[in-house]
């Protein structure tokens, strides 16, 4: 008799998990896991919550639907408000668990999570089985070695797409009933996290509620039912509303979605429906989601350091009042107030806003991309390690861009806002 636990993080779905897959497929008892941990709600070195308000309710959302889905396939989902290291050797002792299953990371924060458990399983002997489960393209795959990723995006992009094919979805079976045990864990409150539940605000452009059942549903919507994805190149740079993005990112962040899934759905709309520029934009994004998350696994900790992947100085400044008036849509830019006003209140911004106002902040006022980078990381639904720190490398002229770029911001808001229906949207009196 085998027992398999599968440690859930950032991989919050049932279709295509590998960890689920590979516990499934090897043992004859299986049990899930899923820790609240209490340092995701604590201030991080610059005042900031590391996770504010959205992303939380969308992440016990996710935890609900997940906790639902396993349900049906006959697994139990233990659900805990406490630290994994003080938890999961306990539930590993009392359950007689031969082998643990979770998604591979490796970024500083989340591997320390992973060794102290280890550390504090002492004497136990179990299996440690990680999967890599992040990627379009897995790292087994791709044409280069790890220390070897191109320093461009293009060059990445043309070697995977050239050499790699996309693994196929894992789908399993229903265990036995007599799997399930008997729960006495619950999901907790917003409130027993330290937040006030809040009222969504009517002009968000991101109003979805977070799980994995969520996430098919904009997928049957956005490329089935309305066919958006047909026009998603010439959308995609849009500021209001639902429909000009596939909004997918805050589902791929927490992992109720694989990029594979997305990947095979495209493919079948293609072959179903039509082949354009926009379809294949939609994969052209998951790509570089990818090229992100390889240069993060290439460069390690200087992912979040102030010199960068390039190591290239600059004279950055950590003013607070430049960085208050930022944070609070002060500046003398109307088209960055109006982004940070929308992300202060709704926890989501479109990538031409985020663009923006990173330049603004690390190009124009000379703030230290970190500051911004680790306020995103406390705002944004869609927050993902990878990608934010990247994407403000990249923009403070520290990361994967050597031409060291900065966006005129009066230029960008006259021709993605030329009659100001975005500014006029966000910037009315008495917001704060």
């Amino acid at each position: 008799m085998k027992t398999g636990l599968v440690w859930f993080r950032n991989d919050l779905r049932v279709r295509d998990n590998s960890s689920l897959y590979k516990a499934v497929s090897t043992n004859n008892k299986v049990i899930a896991v899923f820790c609240f941990d209490p340092r995701l709600f604590n201030l991080n070195q610059y005042g900031f919550r590391k996770t504010e308000v959205y992303r939380t309710k969308f992440l016990l959302e996710s935890v609900v639907e997940l906790k639902e889905n396993l349900a049906k396939l006959n697994i139990t989902l233990l659900i805990y408000l406490s630290r994994p290291e003080q938890i999961l050797p306990e539930i590993i002792k009392d359950h007689c668990v031969d082998t643990v299953y979770l998604q591979k990371e490796w970024t500083r924060e989340e591997m320390i999570v992973s060794e102290s458990v280890r550390t504090e399983l002492n004497e136990i002997k179990v299996g440690w089985i990680e999967s890599y489960d992040q990627f379009l393209f897995h790292p087994d795959d791709i044409p280069f070695d790890k220390q070897e990723i191109p320093k461009v995006f293009t060059v990445f992009r043309k070697g995977c797409e050239k050499l790699v094919v996309v693994r196929p979805e894992t789908s399993m079976k229903p265990l036995s009933p007599d799997n399930l045990l008997i729960n006495l864990t619950e999901i907790p409150s917003l409130r027993m996290l330290g937040f006030n539940d809040f009222p969504v605000d009517s002009r968000t452009a991101f109003p979805f509620l977070g799980g994995e059942n969520q996430v098919l549903q904009r997928i049957e919507d956005y490329f089935w039912n309305s066919k958006n994805i047909s026009f998603y190149k010439k959308t995609r740079n849009g500021l209001v509303g639902t429909e000009y993005s596939s909004k997918l990112s805050a589902w791929l962040a927490n992992g109720s979605i694989s990029p594979r899934t997305i990947y095979h759905q495209v493919m079948n709309y293609e072959a179903q429906v039509e082949k354009n520029q926009s379809t294949y934009w939609l994969v052209f994004e998951l790509i570089w989601r990818d090229f992100f998350k390889y240069i993060s696994l290439k460069h390690g900790d200087d992912l979040f350091k102030i010199d960068g992947i390039l190591h290239k100085e600059y004279s950055w400044s950590k003013n607070k009042e430049s960085v208050n008036r930022w944070i609070h849509g002060e500046t003398e830019e109307p088209f960055v107030n109006a982004n940070m006003i929308e992300l202060y209140h709704t926890g989501w911004m479109s990538n031409r806003g985020r663009q923006n106002v990173a330049s603004y902040f690390a190009k124009e006022l000379r703030l230290d991309w970190r500051i911004g980078a680790a306020y995103f990381e406390s705002l944004l639904i869609d927050f993902d390690v990878h990608s934010n720190y990247g994407n403000w490398q990249y923009v403070a002229g520290v990361g994967n861009d050597p031409r060291d770029r900065k966006f005129n911001i009066k230029l960008q808001s006259e021709r993605y806002d030329p009659k100001n229906k975005f500014q006029n949207l966000w910037l009315q009196p008495t917001l704060f």
